[in-house]
């Protein structure tokens, strides 16, 4: 079973994990600062790909920028283009300079 998890440091920094059966098995980087969630990275485990995994992670990111009032800041060039891709479902969290 999966489960995703925010861990961030008192410095802003951290990662949104993917576990499952308790083993990580895909992360974002990402930091916190002035009310903007930049993603810097996002990664699952070569023998989990294509199981949606990297899905699941833009999920709970979005979900954790809702739930923080925080804006988006997609450095990521996976998460970018899922907001490209997707502008109606993502542009009220999406950070656009």
């Amino acid at each position: 079973m999966e489960k995703t998890q925010v861990e961030i440091n008192e410095n802003g920094r951290g990662e949104i994990q993917l576990l499952s059966d308790n083993e990580k098995v895909g992360k974002m980087d990402v930091a916190i600062k002035d009310g903007k969630l930049t993603v810097y990275h996002t990664e699952v485990n070569p023998e989990h790909e294509g199981k949606g995994f990297a899905s699941e992670l833009v999920e709970k990111l979005v979900s954790h920028a809702k739930e923080n009032d925080l804006k988006i800041v997609p450095l990521c060039p996976y998460v970018h283009a899922k907001f490209k891709r997707n502008p109606e479902k993502y542009g009220d969290v999406w950070f656009k300079k």
